[in-house]
């Protein structure tokens, strides 16, 4: 059992309402290791922060949310930044913790160092090959009204938010986080049936 007093004072957010374009197949229960990518997030999560919460877009019954929160989107068809404010508006913490539920080796040494990185920050996200990583990233409150508008004018790239002066953002690089956990593995998703291969076999080998 988890000690909670060691639990990260910020809201996980599972934004698990994709449409896995280019799986061919809800995301939500690929199965790695024998177990849904859905509930090895939420279990991760669970242990790692004071509170949980699921964001869906539409109620599906299939998905064992463990007695968590589930939360439906507050803006309909904005995809992952409407999953992000959603998640923003419900969270009974300041900080939220946001990650899509494709992310078979997300690690919770990693997710603490960004939660501890600068917790001043409003948003606090990795840059890696030249590429932000907004879904495994932390997020202040104080970035939910930009996400709103963003919304309503149909700008739904996450990665605009970080343009924003009036937010301090914090930028975590590959040096940073290389040796924390499994490092810049943490991040890695799954898109296509071979990513799903790669990441079974990964995990199977070293469970």
């Amino acid at each position: 059992m988890n000690d909670e007093r060691s639990l990260v004072n910020a809201t996980g957010v599972l934004v698990a309402g994709g449409k896995s374009r280019r799986m061919g197949r809800d995301k939500r229960f690929l199965k790695i290791g024998g177990k849904s990518v859905f509930d090895r997030t939420l279990s991760l999560l669970m242990g790692t922060f004071v509170q949980t919460v699921v964001v869906l877009a539409e109620p599906i019954n299939s998905l064992e949310v463990r007695g968590c929160r589930v939360v439906y989107d507050v803006i309909p068809n904005a995809g992952s930044l409407g999953g992000l404010y959603t998640g923003l508006m419900v969270a009974s913490q300041p900080r939220i913790f946001a990650v899509a539920c494709d992310m078979p080796f997300l690690d919770p040494e990693v997710i603490r160092f960004m939660a501890s990185f600068d917790d001043t920050a409003d948003v606090v996200v990795a840059k890696l090959e030249g590429q932000f990583q907004p879904m495994h990233a932390m997020y202040s409150k104080r970035c939910a009204e930009f996400l709103k508008a963003m919304a309503e004018g149909y700008d739904l790239k996450i990665q605009t938010l970080y343009l924003r002066e009036e937010l301090r953002v914090a930028v975590v690089g590959a040096n940073d986080l290389s040796s924390i956990g499994v490092g810049l593995r943490s991040f890695q998703n799954i898109n296509t049936p071979d990513d799903l291969t790669l990441a079974d076999s990964a995990i199977s080998d070293n469970p």
